[in-house]
């Protein structure tokens, strides 16, 4: 075998083994994971965007409890100042606020769930059902591109940890854990109470 055809055969086989170091897999799944992120943030958009119109709608179509719809709108207005882009999902702390902004979210459109519920003749109502229908189907919405990120989040965080992986995330890519999303809001696995003073 001469010299020349063994630098031909050892091409393949360095190619491969750099293949098999992260060199492509990492970026990849890092930008399929930030692609997922970018799905969560369009979901909670949506969730903005969605939020005053029915809100009107809702209040025009009754007198439900008013400073239950304001805290929906409060809610949205906040969330909506606390940003969070790619290059942040590696930092904790901004996705802490991030979360917990959208928490708050959260937990005023169960209040008005609940109170929409503790009212049959307004659940009756198209318009309130409408309501509902729309807040149920954009926080399902939410739930899966969350369940998406996180699973691409893990793939990515998994494969930068592994071996062969680790040798091209860390030294070539200089890769970090990304942060997985999670529930922030107090007492998310309880059931909204609702009180009007009876």
């Amino acid at each position: 075998m001469t010299t020349r055809t063994a630098r031909w055969l050892i091409l393949p086989v360095a190619a491969m083994s750099l293949s098999a170091c992260g060199i492509n897999s990492v970026p990849t799944k890092e930008e399929a994971a930030k692609a997922k992120w970018a799905n969560v943030e369009a979901a909670y958009q949506r969730r903005a965007d969605l939020i005053p119109n029915l809100v009107e709608t809702a209040k025009g179509a009754s007198q439900i409890e008013r400073s239950t719809l304001e805290g929906v709108i409060q809610a949205r207005a906040s969330a909506t100042q606390v940003k969070l882009s790619t290059d942040d999902l590696d930092d904790p702390a901004k996705v802490q606020a991030f979360q917990q902004a959208q928490g708050q979210v959260t937990g005023a459109l169960s209040r008005l769930l609940a109170t929409v519920e503790a009212y049959p003749t307004l659940a009756s109502q198209q318009r309130f059902a409408d309501l509902m229908t729309q807040l149920e189907g954009t926080e399902n919405r939410i739930n899966v591109t969350v369940q998406d990120y996180n699973g691409a989040v893990q793939d990515y965080n998994t494969t930068i940890r592994t071996f062969p992986d680790i040798i091209g995330a860390k030294i070539v890519h200089g890769a970090k854990p990304m942060t997985p999303y999670r529930a922030v809001t107090p007492n998310a696995n309880q059931a909204p109470k609702v009180d009007f003073g009876q």
